[in-house]
């Protein structure tokens, strides 16, 4: 493929690759940091909780692997939005979406600036912030051989941190002694399995969704992929199978070694295991593990969103010079307006660093929400178009797993308002919705908006 400005991607990533790519955008603050939000929500129930959110991901992986398999192309559901849903709903999804990992990148960041005052408290975090954030843009702006390369070693950093984990838990509640505070006994403890109900059950899933995002980026890989139809059944199965055992098994092992009152505190559930075990050095050693899941993520997130605003100009739909891709195959002025999360964090930690972190995951999980949302929907239309027998990979359970999905997406949605940190997810999204709206019928009747 060229290499020209106005050329084409260059398809350079493998499977392993596109999986540690969904596994890196999955497997960052949600996890070393929401999952606590998420047990003070649940309490124990949080495991139900993060297994309700595992299941919607496992049935948008399926449908997303069926639709990419037969389309592998950079901007994936944007664009199979627009084909099966029509021309308005490609729009509104890939800019939703786009708009939810540019604000995601200044989440990661600002966690970023969090990690670093535990080594350098003297530092400003905005400094971090601007450092980190140029050396990923760097690391994005090389090539996309570059980039996978560095994303699997990121996130290889924490496929091994994590495995670490579940060994040394499994090993602390095995020997725990008869009577003690570690064991599955902590599960009914303090007011039970379920302390707030139904309804902070449900909260913790909400969070639980927020904590997943991501898995979808290894669609918006596939255009990019070596062999698409085999690198995306591949990851797909591999990625799943890793999340499952990584979320689930973390929640449960802590839950087990400290009580969920303490392991929903303000700070990381897995610094509230370290103290327990009394590891020397373990709080050190987290923190480096942290900062390495925050880069990573944001590191993936800033190739979607290059690949998702490249695939907006390619449909005529973004102004043509963001379609174009330089002599490594980058679609480089892209990458340079992706990055433009970085301003508003910085200057948001600047003057609110005790609120930054928490207001930027309220904005920024909407656009990611409705996406998902979006793509349950995109697959019915799509699978009510193809011919079944033609599908290199079927969706299981069609169409009640993709209603079903949908539904739940839905009511994720509406019930945002009630949960704490979410509480601004809809005032920020409606009324983005209604401003893409009213931009798609500039951008109609300028021309573009066609597919």
């Amino acid at each position: 493929m060229s290499g020209e400005p106005g050329g084409n991607l260059r398809r350079r990533l493998t499977s392993g690759q596109l999986a540690m790519i969904a596994i890196g955008g999955a497997i960052g603050t949600g996890l070393f940091l929401g999952s606590g939000l998420a047990i003070g929500l649940a309490g124990p129930a949080v495991l139900v909780s993060y297994a309700i959110g595992g299941v919607i991901a496992l049935l948008l992986m399926g449908c997303l692997a069926e639709m990419t398999v037969a389309h592998p192309t950079s901007g994936s559901f944007g664009d199979l939005a627009g084909l099966y849903l029509g021309p308005w709903a490609g729009f509104v999804v890939r800019y939703a979406y786009w708009s939810a990992l540019v604000l995601a990148v200044g989440t990661e960041l600002t966690a970023v600036a969090i990690y670093m005052q535990f080594w350098l408290p003297s530092v400003p975090g905005w400094i971090w912030m601007l450092l980190f954030g140029a050396a990923l843009l760097l690391v994005n702006a090389a090539s996309v051989g570059l980039f996978g390369a560095i994303e699997y070693v990121f996130s290889a950093i924490k496929v091994a941190a994590i495995l670490g984990f579940l060994l040394l838990g499994s090993v602390v509640v095995a020997r725990a002694p008869e009577g003690s505070a570690i064991g599955i006994g902590n599960y009914l403890a303090h007011g039970g399995f379920a302390p707030h109900g139904f309804g902070g059950l449900w909260s913790a899933v909400i969070v639980s969704i927020f904590s997943y995002l991501g898995i979808e980026m290894i669609a918006v890989a596939a255009g990019e992929a070596v062999d698409p139809e085999r690198a995306i059944v591949r990851a797909f199965r591999a990625t799943m199978l890793r999340l499952a055992i990584f979320y689930l098994g973390t929640l449960a092992l802590m839950l087990a070694i400290v009580p969920w009152t303490q392991a929903g505190s303000a700070s990381s559930p897995f610094v509230a295991v370290m103290l327990a075990v009394g590891i020397p050095g373990g709080a050190g050693l987290l923190n480096a593990v942290v900062l390495t899941a925050a880069l990573s993520a944001m590191n993936s997130q800033l190739y979607t969103a290059t690949r998702m605003l490249f695939s907006l100009a390619r449909a005529r739909q973004a102004p043509r010079p963001l379609g174009r891709v330089n002599g490594a195959g980058v679609p480089l002025i892209a990458l340079l307006v992706s990055a433009m999360g970085i301003a508003p964090a910085t200057l948001l930690y600047l003057y609110e660093p005790q609120r930054a972190f928490g207001m930027m995951i309220g904005i920024s999980a909407f656009g990611a929400m409705f996406a998902w949302m979006m793509i349950f929907v995109t697959h019915l239309a799509f699978r009510r178009r193809s011919r079944s027998g033609a599908l290199a990979f079927r969706m299981w359970g069609y169409p009640f797993t993709s209603a079903a999905g949908a539904a739940a997406m839905g009511a994720i949605l509406l019930t945002t308002p009630f949960t704490g940190p979410f509480a601004s997810t809809l005032l920020y999204g409606v009324p983005f919705l209604l401003l893409l709206s009213l931009s798609y019928v500039f951008v109609r009747r300028a021309g573009g908006g066609t597919q």
